[in-house]
C-alpha cells in the first residue's frame, strides 16, 4: 500500500485538495501499477507561523524577502 504525504500551508480549498489528492494517485497508480483503492495520500497542513526558514518564520517572510539569521 503506496503512502503519499504532501505537506503543504494552510489556506488550498476543499476543490484543490480533491484535485491534489485525484493527481497524486493516477500518478502513483501509473508508475507502480497499482490498484488506486492501495494508494493512501495524505495531506498535513500547517500554518505559516508553525514553520521557519533560515531563522525567520513564514508568516513573517510571506510576500518579501527576509534576511536568514545570521551565523554565529
Amino acid at each position: 500500500m503506496p503512502t503519499v504525504k504532501v505537506e503543504m500551508f494552510s489556506g488550498r480549498t476543499p476543490q484543490q485538495k480533491r484535485d491534489l489528492a485525484r493527481l497524486v494517485t493516477d500518478a502513483v497508480v501509473e508508475s507502480l501499477s497499482v490498484d488506486p483503492a492501495a494508494v493512501r495520500v495524505q495531506i498535513v497542513e500547517t500554518e505559516r507561523h508553525h514553520s521557519a526558514v533560515g531563522g525567520v518564520l513564514r508568516s513573517d517572510a510571506a510576500g518579501e524577502a527576509k534576511e536568514p539569521h545570521p551565523r554565529r
